[in-house]
C-alpha cells in the first residue's frame, strides 16, 4: 500500500469495521483531509495501524466507504470486477430470465460494492451512485457491467446513470436526471418481463425506470390474494400491483397516483398484458384525497395496497413521517371491507419494522378497526440484507386482515 494516503479516525471503530460495517461518518474522522472524491485510502486507527481500505467522499456525511482489508489496495479495479461478476452470478442462480429479465444486479453494500446500485432491465442497465465519492470511484463501472454481462451471456447495449443534480445557489434543492454513459439512448419505453407479465420502463424519464424491483415478490403475493376481489392500489405508479391483481382475476382494480404520466403508463401496461380495461379504474390524483372521498361515500375494497414514497427520508423527519403513516393507515382501514386485506408498505429506512407496524395498528384503531398481522415481508432476494449492514433492511410490507 505504498503511497496510499491514510485517513485517521478519532473514534474507536475497530470492532465495527472488522465486523464488516461499510460506513464511516465524517464526525469519526480526525482533522479535515484534503482528498479528491473517490480517492482510495488507508483507514487507520489513532496510532497509525491500518484497519481497512476504502474510498473518500469530500462532501457526504458518509466520508468513507469501506471496501475491505489491505489486499484491496493491490488492485482495486480487479476487486470491483470480481464483485460485479459475482453479484450477477448470485442473481442468475435464482432468476429465470425467460420469465423475469428485470432485477437488481448490484445492491451496494450487501454485494461488497458500497455506494452503488445497478438494476438490469432487459438489455439496459441503470446505475445510481450515492454521492460524488462513489461516482468518482466507480467511473469505469459502465464498461465493467457490459463485460461482466457478456461473460454471462447477456448483451448490455446501454447503461444509464441516474444522478441527483444540485440546483440553486445554496444547492439546497435537488432533482434527478439521467445520463447515457454507455451506448445510445433507447427510443421511448423498453418492454421487460417480470414473472411472465410485461411492463414498460423509461430509463431516461421514469422514476426508477417505472418499476420498483424490490416489490417483485410482494406483487406476486398480491396476485394470489386478488381472485374475485375489489382491489385498490394506492401510490400505484405505473400499475405494478394492479397488473398482478388483474392477472390474478381480481373482480376490479383501482390505481391511484398523483402523476398523470404514471397513470397513463399503468393503462398501457394493462393493454400490453391484454388485461380487461373495463374493470380497471385509473385515478390521477392525491391518494389521501381519494381515500377521504371514498370513505365519505361508503366505497369499500376487499384488498388495499398502500406503497407510498418515503415519509421519513431523514432521521429529522421521523416524527412527521410516523404521523403521516398513521393518518394514511387510518384512511386505508376506513375503506377496507370487513374481513378484507390491507397490504401496507414503507420504504423509509429510518422507520423500523416495529414502529411501522405500530402506525398500522394505531391507524386502524383510529378508524374503529382492528388490524391482525398475518405476515411481515421485505424486499425480493435480489435486494439482500446482510447482518453487518442492518441499514439495508429498509422495505417493510405488512399483510393483515381488518
Amino acid at each position: 500500500m505504498k503511497g496510499l494516503p491514510g485517513v485517521e479516525l478519532r473514534k474507536r471503530l475497530e470492532r465495527t469495521i472488522r465486523g464488516g460495517h461499510p460506513w464511516v461518518y465524517r464526525d469519526a474522522v480526525a482533522g479535515t483531509p484534503r482528498l479528491p472524491d473517490g480517492a482510495l485510502v488507508r483507514v487507520t486507527a489513532s496510532g497509525g495501524r491500518t484497519l481497512a481500505v476504502g474510498f473518500w467522499d469530500a462532501r457526504s456525511p458518509i466520508a468513507l466507504r469501506i471496501l475491505g482489508d489491505e489486499a484491496v489496495a493491490t488492485d482495486a479495479g480487479a476487486v470491483v470486477r470480481e464483485r460485479v461478476a459475482a453479484a450477477l452470478a448470485r442473481r442468475l442462480a435464482f432468476i429465470d430470465r425467460r420469465e423475469t429479465d428485470a432485477f437488481r444486479w448490484i445492491h451496494g453494500e450487501a454485494d461488497g460494492l458500497p455506494g452503488v446500485h445497478v438494476d438490469l432491465y432487459g438489455d439496459a442497465a441503470s446505475l445510481r451512485c450515492d454521492g460524488d465519492g462513489a461516482a468518482a470511484f466507480y467511473r469505469e463501472l459502465p464498461g465493467r457491467l457490459r463485460d461482466a454481462a457478456a461473460a454471462a451471456g447477456i448483451a448490455v447495449r446501454v447503461v444509464v446513470e441516474r444522478r441527483r443534480a444540485r440546483r440553486g445557489a445554496a444547492a439546497a434543492a435537488t432533482e434527478e436526471r439521467a445520463a447515457i454513459v454507455l451506448g445510445t439512448a433507447p427510443a421511448g419505453e423498453l418492454e421487460v418481463r417480470e414473472n411472465g407479465l410485461r411492463f414498460g420502463v423509461d430509463l431516461t424519464r421514469g422514476q426508477k425506470g417505472g418499476l420498483f424491483l424490490d416489490q417483485r415478490d410482494n406483487r406476486a403475493l398480491v396476485r394470489t390474494l386478488a381472485h374475485g376481489r375489489r382491489v385498490l392500489n394506492l401510490f400505484g405508479y405505473t400499475g405494478g400491483f394492479s397488473i398482478y391483481a388483474a392477472a390474478g382475476r381480481a373482480r376490479a382494480t383501482a390505481t391511484v397516483d398523483a402523476a398523470a404520466p404514471a397513470i397513463a403508463a399503468a393503462r398501457r401496461n394493462f393493454e400490453r398484458n391484454r388485461l380487461p380495461i373495463d374493470s380497471a379504474r385509473f385515478v390521477s390524483g392525491d391518494a389521501f384525497a381519494f381515500l377521504e372521498r371514498a370513505a365519505s361515500e361508503g366505497e369499500r375494497f376487499d384488498l388495499v395496497i398502500s406503497d407510498p414514497p418515503s415519509f421519513a427520508p431523514s432521521r429529522r423527519a421521523l416524527a412527521t413521517g410516523l404521523r403521516a403513516y398513521r393518518r394514511l393507515h387510518r384512511l386505508c382501514a376506513a375503506v377496507t371491507a370487513p374481513g378484507g386485506t390491507l397490504c401496507a408498505a414503507s420504504c423509509s429506512s429510518h422507520v423500523d419494522r416495529a414502529a411501522f407496524l405500530e402506525t398500522v395498528r394505531d391507524g386502524a384503531r383510529d378508524a374503529g378497526r382492528r388490524f391482525q398481522l398475518r405476515e411481515m415481508r421485505g424486499a425480493a432476494p435480489d435486494h439482500p440484507v446482510v447482518p453487518h449492514f442492518p441499514e439495508g433492511d429498509y422495505l417493510k410490507f405488512g399483510v393483515g386482515i381488518l
